[in-house]
């Protein structure tokens, strides 16, 4: 190897080192630059690294392939608790959410159910308060709270209380309270104020059906204490039941409401089936006016007589009228007599039961037969001055069992059943 001058490279020299490679009689030489060793130099470090990074690699391969592995493990398993947490969390959502529809379901459910009832009510309760009407019960549908037939709104008293009004009531309580409520929490607080609301006009319905009852029992006990003026006491039975008892029981359900409803309504018709025939029967007792608005001029019993001017009995009671004056039917009854009858000149006697007739005499007219049918108020006649009689006037009897009685006390009593009517 020949030597040239040294570098500052390879030490000193400044040569540059040459290679000489001799095969037999062949020789062959080779110049060895510096970058040449530099490049040379270069790559056997890159393969020196290159094949120490490459064991590295095979030596600790297992153990990254391991620990990836581990770590995307790791991260699948968190991704599948999360997952699955959240699943959870879905399906409390939705079970909450479908006990949630559930029970509003069954709460408006509930509530059909009973603004059905109260509408079914009405149609029940609606003859009865004509009947009430009929009877001068006083304005009977206006004083009962019947259901709206709109949906979701009720009548009472003439008054409407709007569902809407209740939501907004409630939700305006939930607010001063400072409560945040759900929309589960409003609909339930909505529901009981609902129930409320219904309960109250069921409430009111049953009272005013127990008013009208008793309302109708005082006024059919007030007709036959007005006829006891008269000698008669009808037997009626309107006395509510009050002779009562039994267990303590919860509080009643909606069928058990129902069933006390109807109770209360059976009450009041048999009030008004009573009245009615307390009505019907009070027709026929003679206690109208024959002549309303004329005066009474002489009394029944004793009295000196204008003709003998001696005590004599006076059968009835005389009216002031003039001639053809309309004489009118005292109770509903039968015409038994209608014409000339001795002193009574013409006279009508009207049978109506119960042993009592009336008497009209001294009539100038006769507007009925015998055997006709008359109704209180009805026109049977004119007054006059037939018969025995010093000038024109009604001559009037009520007679009980042929005998004279004396008729001022059916007259006070018509004075105060007008007052019941």
């Amino acid at each position: 190897m020949a030597h040239g001058r040294h570098s500052n490279v390879f030490g000193k020299r400044t040569e540059p080192h040459t290679i000489i490679i001799a095969h037999g009689n062949d020789i062959r030489h080779f110049t060895v630059r510096p970058w040449i060793a530099a490049v040379v130099g270069c790559f056997a470090i890159a393969l020196a690294l290159g094949y120490l990074v490459a064991t590295t690699y095979l030596v600790l391969r297992d153990d990254l392939i391991g620990a990836s592995i581990a770590r995307q493990a790791r991260m699948q398993h968190a991704y599948e608790d999360r997952i699955s947490a959240l699943l959870a969390q879905v399906d409390r959502i939705t079970s909450r959410q479908l006990l949630d529809q559930q029970l509003v379901e069954d709460k408006v459910s509930e509530l059909m159910a009973r603004q059905t009832a109260l509408t079914d009510r009405q149609g029940v309760l609606g003859p009865i308060l004509d009947r009430a009407n009929r009877f001068g019960l006083g304005a009977a549908k206006e004083n009962v709270p019947v259901p709206s037939s709109r949906p979701g709104e009720a009548e009472a008293g003439g008054k409407r209380a709007s569902l809407d009004t209740v939501t907004t009531a409630s939700l305006a309580f939930a607010g001063k309270a400072g409560e945040a409520l759900s929309p589960a929490d409003r609909a339930d607080h909505l529901f009981v104020n609902i129930n409320k609301a219904l309960r109250g006009i069921e409430e009111g319905q049953l009272e005013k059906i127990r008013s009208l009852a008793e309302t109708a029992r005082d006024k059919a006990q007030s007709v036959s204490e007005a006829l006891a003026h008269a000698g008669y006491r009808l037997k009626l039975d309107v006395s509510p039941q009050t002779d009562l008892g039994g267990p303590l029981l919860p509080p009643e359900t909606t069928a058990s409401a129902q069933t006390r409803y109807e109770t209360e309504v059976a009450e009041l018709d048999r009030a008004l089936d009573t009245l009615e025939a307390v009505r019907h029967t009070v027709r026929k007792f003679p206690i109208a006016n024959p002549a309303p608005g004329k005066s009474v001029t002489s009394s029944f019993g004793n009295r000196t007589d204008p003709f003998l001017g001696r005590q004599a009995f006076h059968s009835g009671i005389d009216f002031r009228t003039e001639t053809g004056h309309p004489v009118r039917a005292t109770g509903a009854g039968v015409v038994i007599k209608a014409g000339r009858n001795g002193g009574y000149g013409n006279m009508v006697e009207i049978d109506h039961g119960r042993g009592l007739t009336t008497r009209f005499a001294h009539l100038s007219r006769i507007d009925v037969s015998e055997g006709q049918k008359v109704e209180p108020g009805m026109i049977i006649g004119a007054a006059g001055s037939t018969g025995r009689s010093t000038g024109p006037h009604l001559h009037y009897e009520v007679r009980k069992n042929g005998d004279a009685i004396n008729p001022a006390r059916f007259l006070e009593a018509g004075r105060l059943i007008a007052k019941v009517w």
